[in-house]
């Protein structure tokens, strides 16, 4: 370990956060994790390695639990944009973290801000107090960097950008979008925020950081269309408001108006950088160029990155026992499903590996092999592979129009589609034991559509996908139940 004392780490589950711990964890740190509802942490692959502080603030033992042995902590809690007064109702405001922080003996804060909160002639949003102000009432040191706009798979405005420019070949840009900023890509800040934890003369400053382009949101379509090899068009159009410009992005994107308006305000006005005093603190940090940062991003849907972007995330998506969940993040599609069999782990388990070839789907077989015949047709690779072995799997098998990317022996498999498609598509299956020798089965698709072709392929398949997979699975549970 580098240090025997942790770094408190709160806002876990928000973008910065949740990417920040496992790069501690890498850096050789002791990571303690501060959260309200731990539930909120299920299936992220780091949690068995950090130690996880359930707290309520009006309970001052758990406070002290949380900050015992603390000297430097993290608060990367996000804005709450549910409240029109732009004011955090949540318990763990950084008014009362950083009274909490002082009170227990901490002795520093980091956190991040909005470039730009203190210039006056700003928009009333960016005016409003930053977290680092409110944090620096407790009269700790806060080290606050400040970001115009934050580059990477899930973050607001690149998937903004990702979403529009993959689904519209034809995009109508109000006057905001011409408006010039400094991004900055996700690994670079985390490479500030840790730098800062050995970085003593960079405690309790103000640091601005952001790459070396000032870019407009229609140069970051345009980029990002040129690294996708799509062809755009963008027409300006000068009389569209702010907040009908966020409607018409809650129609195009995932992301809500709520969230949406705020960032568009912001993005009305130019924000760069306006000292070199990160490069005087951090010289060893050389932030990315934006198109480098959207190459950097897109490489989270490659086959051995996917799962750090989007499985620990997904593993709570079914928490409230719903059978199904569709959702779309960080510029994929998810469909999950599950289904509670009276059999173990390793008999389902069993099952599962045998799909495909001889054995067939289950369920509508003749339907996997219309899809396969289609894609025969389009020179894809159809079902003509079938598989290796009737029963065994292993990673990198062939199974009919699939291939094994991921397996972890009766716990998960996960099939990568290798036919013609507009956009990636893999199919995941899970198991996880039940008490009384039974499983939570759990069937996954995942998608990552380009253009618009993508979309529309997913949309006209999707009822398809109704129907075939609640039977998939269905009928998976039955033979391991009969199994058993």
């Amino acid at each position: 370990m580098k240090d025997t004392q942790p770094i408190l780490v709160s806002g876990t589950t928000g973008y910065i956060g949740g990417r920040l711990v496992p790069r501690l964890l890498d850096e050789g740190y002791q990571v303690r994790i501060l959260t309200r509802n731990r539930q909120q942490l299920q299936g992220r692959r780091w949690l068995k390695h950090v130690k996880v502080i359930q707290v309520d603030f009006s309970n001052d033992d758990t406070l002290r639990e949380a900050f015992s042995g603390i000297d430097k902590a993290y608060y990367l809690i996000p804005k709450n944009y549910d409240s029109k007064t732009d004011q955090m109702p949540d318990l763990l405001t950084p008014k009362k973290f950083g009274q909490a922080a002082k009170e227990n003996g901490l002795k520093s804060i980091i956190t991040i801000g909005e470039l730009g909160t203190s210039n006056s002639s700003l928009s009333n949003n960016l005016q409003k107090q930053s977290i680092g102000d409110a944090l620096r009432e407790s009269g700790l040191p806060v080290t606050e960097f400040r970001t115009a706009v934050i580059v990477g798979c899930g973050s607001t405005l690149f998937e903004i950008v990702r979403y529009v420019t993959e689904r519209l070949p034809i995009t109508l840009l109000p006057q905001w979008s011409y408006s010039r900023i400094q991004p900055i890509a996700t690994c670079d800040v985390m490479d500030y925020l840790i730098a800062a934890l050995v970085t003593p003369s960079s405690e309790g400053k103000i640091i601005e950081i952001g790459g070396p382009d000032v870019l407009s949101m229609s140069d970051m379509m345009r980029i990002y269309a040129e690294v996708r090899g799509l062809r755009r068009w963008m027409i300006p159009v000068p009389a569209l408001p702010p907040r009908l410009s966020s409607y018409w992005i809650h129609w195009i994107t995932p992301i809500p108006a709520r969230v949406a308006l705020p960032l568009i305000e912001n993005l009305r006005q130019e924000v760069s950088i306006q000292d070199g005093f990160a490069q005087q603190q951090f010289p060893d940090i050389h932030p990315m160029d934006f198109r480098s940062s959207v190459k950097y991003s897109l490489d989270f849907l490659d086959a051995g990155q996917i799962e750090t972007s989007w499985r620990d995330s997904l593993s709570t998506a079914l928490q409230s026992g719903e059978p199904v969940a569709l959702t779309s993040q960080e510029g994929m599609i998810f469909e999950q499903r599950q289904r509670q069999v009276a059999a173990p782990p390793e008999t389902v388990f069993k099952i599962i590996s045998k799909l495909g070839g001889d054995e067939g789907w289950l369920y509508y077989d003749w339907a996997w092999k219309l899809r396969g015949i289609m894609d025969r047709m389009v020179g894809g690779v159809g079902l003509q592979r079938g598989r290796r072995d009737p029963q065994d799997l292993r990673v990198g098998d062939a199974v009919d129009v699939w291939r094994v990317e991921t397996l972890e022996p009766n716990r998960l498999v996960r099939f990568r589609a290798e036919m013609k498609l507009p956009g990636r598509a893999w199919l995941q299956f899970e198991t996880h034991p039940q008490d009384e020798s039974g499983t939570n089965l759990r069937l996954t698709a995942f998608f990552a559509p380009k253009g618009l072709s993508g979309w529309i392929y997913w949309y006209i398949y999707y009822p398809a996908h109704k129907l075939i997979f609640p039977g998939l699975i269905r009928k998976i549970a039955e033979r391991a139940e009969s199994a058993f």
